[in-house]
């Protein structure tokens, strides 16, 4: 809601401050905006007591944490994240072979909620634009560049993540994929090379799929369940949720015959301002998807 103050999303004991702005602004010359971000949302992290406190705090902290590794010196300079966010019917209904999550319902509790998460991406490092990688190239196959991508499954390829249990249990809902080992894929293709710590990476995003979940936004989705929205209405709440001119960072994805179907929503935000999201100034314009006019909001998994 443009020009409200700010005011906490809360949900499943994460909180973020929220200062919707009324323009989608360039963030690179606003280091002490950020600074002031994060400040007003330790405030308001502070005002809640015991172990919410605790878990608000940690997800602030995350925020933090891959917010100044951004822009640090050892490779992990990067402009922005992309917020990936499933919305689960609409992923499995589209997809050719649906993986496990999608066949056995007791792994997709968390698509109750709204969206779950795919991933968290960051842009292409200032290092590997160095060496001559293009954007193209860093978006296909991410830190594989650098390390090749082991041969078989991941769930065998790589070990499982020793992540502290409430986190463990929160990615668990959050993520649907896990199942599939989709937790050990995206911090192989996108976080590995750039020394972003497992903890926060995944604490940051799961606290940022909470938020959006949290927000008029996810509202409005929801309660479209089954149903069909115009593609611009879903611009247009984004707009009403995050501030006036916002819509820019939002990137639909779509699928089934026409691009009709739901799949997917991706959110440009500024690396700089991760923790003062959903603050209008820390969003990041995106490419545009491929959809209908109208699309289907699945209701619920094939």
């Amino acid at each position: 809601m443009p020009g409200c103050p700010s005011w906490p999303f809360r949900r499943s004991g994460w909180i973020l401050s929220a200062m919707p702005g009324r323009l989608l602004k360039s963030w690179r010359s606003r280091r002490s905006s950020s600074r002031l971000g994060l400040s007003l949302g330790l405030v308001m992290a502070l005002v809640v007591s015991g172990p919410a406190m605790a878990r608000e705090s940690s997800a602030l902290a995350s925020l933090s944490s891959l917010a100044a590794l951004s822009d640090s010196a050892d490779g992990a300079d990067f402009a922005h994240y992309t917020l990936a966010l499933t919305w689960h019917p609409g992923f499995c209904s589209t997809h050719r072979q649906p993986p496990r999550e999608c066949r056995d319902a007791s792994l997709s509790r968390g698509a109750a909620d709204g969206f779950v998460l795919h991933g968290l991406w960051p842009s292409l490092p200032a290092r590997f634009a160095k060496d001559g990688v293009v954007r193209q190239a860093w978006w296909r196959q991410g830190c594989f560049i650098e390390s090749p991508r082991a041969s078989g499954s991941f769930c065998r390829a790589h070990p499982p993540f020793h992540l502290p249990k409430a986190l463990d249990q929160s990615l668990d809902r959050a993520m649907p994929g896990r199942a599939s080992c989709l937790d050990r894929y995206e911090y192989a293709k996108h976080a590995a090379c750039l020394a972003l710590p497992a903890d926060d990476y995944f604490a940051a995003a799961v606290a940022l799929r909470e938020a959006v979940n949290a927000s008029a936004f996810g509202d409005f989705v929801n309660r479209h369940r089954g149903g069909e929205v115009p593609r611009n209405a879903l611009i247009t709440a984004f707009e009403a949720a995050f501030g006036e001119g916002t819509g820019r960072a939002l990137r639909l994805e779509c699928g089934g015959r026409g691009n009709r179907v739901l799949k997917e929503v991706r959110i440009g935000i500024a690396a700089e301002r991760l923790a003062a999201f959903p603050a209008a100034s820390s969003l990041v314009a995106l490419g545009r998807g491929r959809c209908a006019t109208r699309l289907r909001v699945m209701a619920v998994a094939p």
